[in-house]
């Protein structure tokens, strides 16, 4: 990339695409990936830091195999949030922004996933449930 390139924001706007596709392909944006990331846009390294740790689908850390996500936005806090987190706990045995010691699942407390209407609500990987209930969610994690 030349330094016109990146002056004229071709970098910065290609840089969201070439994260997200880092994820998909390694699991996680490692130091060594925003440093590459960085040089091929033509960025200052923490404006790439900024931008990997700014959205939550771009973990820094090795995650499990299933990422829980739990919604904690306000919709989601009026109907029991902390409960959807105790029962999570109860069933596989870490809090949020732990990982299970046998990889299988992540859990992580995000903002808004788009489902208001259905809330409390959590994501796993890509699949969304909502209205939850401790019972609810025994019988999703036992699932997975």
């Amino acid at each position: 990339m030349t330094k016109e390139t990146a002056s004229n924001g071709a970098g910065r706007s290609a840089l969201l695409p070439s994260l997200k596709t880092e994820v998909q392909k390694s699991g996680c944006i490692s130091s060594e990936i925003m440093a590459g990331a960085a040089k091929q846009a033509g960025l200052p390294l923490n404006e790439v830091y900024g931008v990997t740790t700014f959205y939550s689908y771009l973990p820094t850390e090795p995650a499990g195999k299933n990422v829980i996500k739990v919604c904690k936005c306000v919709p989601c806090s009026l109907k029991d949030v902390p409960e959807v987190v105790a029962g999570i706990r109860k069933a596989i045995g870490v809090t949020p922004g732990q990982t299970t010691m046998d990889g299988k699942f992540s859990l992580e407390m995000v903002n808004c996933i788009g489902a208001c209407d259905q809330a409390p609500a959590m994501m796993i990987n890509d699949t969304l449930y909502g209205n939850l209930t401790p019972a609810k969610i025994a019988e999703i994690l036992r699932s997975y």
